[in-house]
């Protein structure tokens, strides 16, 4: 695998990791995320994060559409979440850290594994 590639996949981990640690200081509750400012935008940035790696990685490889689910609504939710941030909606964001996050971070170690057992 392209190191630069390797990279963008461990910042996509890091960033996941990073919002799965906001949760440890914070309840993982819904109206919790939804009136803590300081944790809707730290969410929201890690988010913003996550759609550049990924962006990259498919500039740099685009057969990695697929080897990662919903490629192009990672890359359109940083798009929102940096010119349209007037538009977000917590219940979106909400399920994407519920439903979504999770099922991403699976595919990214994996990817990430596959590469070391290579080595």
């Amino acid at each position: 695998m392209d190191e630069k590639i390797l990279k963008w996949l461990f910042d996509v981990k890091i960033a996941i990791n990073e919002i799965d640690s906001f949760f440890t200081l914070y309840t993982k509750d819904f109206f919790e995320y939804k009136n803590n400012l300081i944790l809707k935008r730290a969410t929201e940035r890690e988010l913003e994060i996550i759609g550049e790696a990924i962006n990259r990685i498919l500039k740099q490889d685009p057969l990695f559409e697929n080897k990662i689910t919903n490629t192009k609504s990672i890359i359109g939710l940083r798009n929102q979440v940096i010119h349209a941030y007037d538009s977000i909606s917590d219940e979106n964001i909400w399920s994407i850290l519920i439903n979504h996050l999770p099922k991403l971070k699976i595919e990214i170690e994996k990817l990430i594994n596959e590469n070391n057992t290579v080595i």
